[in-house]
């Protein structure tokens, strides 16, 4: 942490005497792991083809550390898509559902953005929604074995997760589609109860945006190589090859040109997964940074969470409204231009960067908790909301 200076003598409110020693606090793209250098990617294979030797290797090994980190059942195939989670979710869609009636969970920005995919551009005929308002969980109960099941996993703009997958009927005929991207590497899954998971490197792990990567299961790969959907699919989003799965993308293969500077990048913050301890130390590190600023929350008077349910409020990208009175009664261009405020004041004492609510969301701040974020930049992280929230509100 570093140092700061006390306040102008212009304003009631002291600034603190210490700054987190990182500011990123972004719930995507995240911070870079600790100990991340530009040197550390002196290896990638720049200037070459993705199809070269040296190219695929670094690109498989990718696979199989993703493979590793994660723990995934033997069987289990791991792939790079373009457009990040985004493009590896709608390839997914696009190329397996359509065979079985589906249902769709959606309670957050992304959420809400699969219930469209599926309503409006496939779109389904035999489809069911569950929706619900950004800081509420659906009725996962709804959940039909029989049916294609669409869900996210962790709402990064909503504040809300599911905490378990209980509610999977283990003997279901149908596939489950999981929306993993701000979840994968931060907390545990069980994977007997998932068929297709999608994330993109830019956020647990801290790597660059625009790929995707997609975990298939053994029944996810059958279900490509005995249906194929009558629309029309992108070459962007095929998972077939010939009628069949396209086995080649799980192993190094893939649809269109990849960064191979990005590609070396996740390598390195596999790498530093795997030398810290593996996925029980990562999950450990987002448990460990919830905590810290769940306390500074339970104590604020002016901020509190989104989701008021604690059992499915999301420990890690942390979604907080403004409680105080005085906002309640502002309407939300006003409650937004203070959001803003209380922003621009961070980023300008270089205290937080990048923590504004998603616009689609409510007025308020987010905050990111994962596993590249250090406790003790939490620790010093609330008093300068505190400081920044008595500026904003003089002002306001």
């Amino acid at each position: 942490m570093a140092d700061s200076q006390t306040a102008a003598p212009d304003t009631r409110n002291t600034k603190p005497m210490t700054r987190p020693a990182d500011p990123r606090f972004s719930c995507g793209p995240v911070k870079k792991h600790p100990g991340w250098t530009w040197e550390g990617l002196g290896e990638a294979p720049l200037s070459r083809t993705h199809r070269a030797g040296q190219a695929v290797a670094r690109i498989k090994e990718s696979i199989d550390r993703t493979h590793a980190l994660l723990e995934l059942p033997e069987g289990y195939k791991v792939g790079i898509l373009p457009g990040s989670d985004t493009g590896a979710m709608e390839a997914a869609m696009w190329s397996l559902l359509g065979q079985r009636g589906v249902d769709v969970f959606g309670w957050d920005v992304f959420g809400k953005r699969w219930i469209l995919d599926a309503r409006d551009e496939l779109p389904l005929e035999d489809l069911r929604i569950f929706e619900t308002p950004a800081g509420q969980l659906p009725d996962l109960a709804q959940h039909d074995g029989q049916r294609d099941t669409v869900f996210t996993l962790n709402g990064t703009a909503a504040g809300v997760w599911v905490p378990d997958l209980d509610w999977i009927d283990a003997r279901r005929e149908g596939l489950t589609l999981c929306d993993a991207t701000s979840a994968a590497f931060a907390v545990d899954i069980d994977w007997s109860k998932i068929d297709v998971l999608t994330f993109s490197w830019q956020k647990c792990l801290g790597g660059e945006a625009q790929h995707g990567m997609l975990v298939m299961s053994p029944r996810a790969i059958e279900r490509l190589n005995s249906y194929k959907p009558s629309w029309p699919i992108p070459g962007l989003l095929q998972l077939h090859a010939g009628g069949k799965a396209n086995m080649a993308l799980y192993e190094g293969s893939t649809l269109n040109t990849p960064s191979l500077m990005c590609v070396e990048d996740y390598v390195s913050s596999l790498k530093w997964a795997a030398r810290i301890g593996g996925l029980p130390e990562l999950v450990r590190r987002r448990e460990e940074n919830f905590a810290v600023l769940d306390a500074w929350v339970k104590q604020s008077d002016w901020l509190g969470y989104l989701c008021e349910d604690p059992a499915v409020r999301s420990p890690v990208s942390v979604t907080l409204k403004f409680t105080d009175p005085r906002v309640a009664v502002m309407d939300a261009e006003a409650q937004w231009a203070l959001t803003k405020r209380i922003c621009t004041l961070l980023e300008r004492e270089n205290a937080a960067l990048d923590i504004s609510m998603h616009r689609q969301s409510v007025p308020g701040i987010r905050i990111w908790c994962g596993p590249t974020i250090e406790r003790d930049d939490l620790a010093a992280l609330g008093p300068w909301l505190d400081w920044a929230w008595g500026e904003a509100l003089d002002a306001a």
